[in-house]
C-alpha cells in the first residue's frame, strides 16, 4: 500500500521557507523504515509554483497492517506536533497499485 500525505503549507512559509523545510521533514519521516512493514519514505516537492497546487508530497510505501503502527510513532507525533503550524492543510490518500493496465486512449 502507499499512504500519501499532500501538504498545503500556509502563507507564512514562502520559497525559502519550503526548501529549509524539506530536509528538515526528510529527518522527522527517515526512522519509519526501522517499523516493520513499512518498505520506503519518499518526499516529492512541488515542480510547480501556482496557488491551487499542493506544496508537498510524503508517500509511504507499507504494508496495510504496518498503518496503526505508523499512527503510533514518533516521526508521525513529531510530524503532527511541530509542523501542524506550517500547514494550511492536508489530504491522506491510501492506495493499491492496480491489477489492470492503465486507461488507454
Amino acid at each position: 500500500m502507499r499512504h500519501c500525505i499532500l501538504v498545503k503549507y500556509n502563507e507564512t512559509v514562502d520559497q525559502a521557507a519550503k526548501e529549509k523545510l524539506l530536509p528538515e521533514i526528510q529527518k522527522v519521516f527517515a526512522p519509519l523504515t526501522e517499523i516493520d512493514g513499512i518498505e520506503s519514505v519518499r518526499l516529492f516537492p512541488c515542480t510547480v509554483d501556482r496557488d491551487n497546487r499542493y506544496d508537498l508530497l510524503i508517500r509511504i510505501e507499507m504494508d496495510p497492517a504496518a498503518l496503526p503502527a505508523y499512527d503510533d510513532s514518533e516521526p508521525h507525533r513529531i510530524w503532527k506536533r511541530d509542523y501542524a503550524r506550517y500547514l494550511e492543510k492536508k489530504a491522506i490518500f491510501d492506495y493499491e497499485e492496480p491489477a489492470a493496465d492503465p486507461i488507454k486512449n
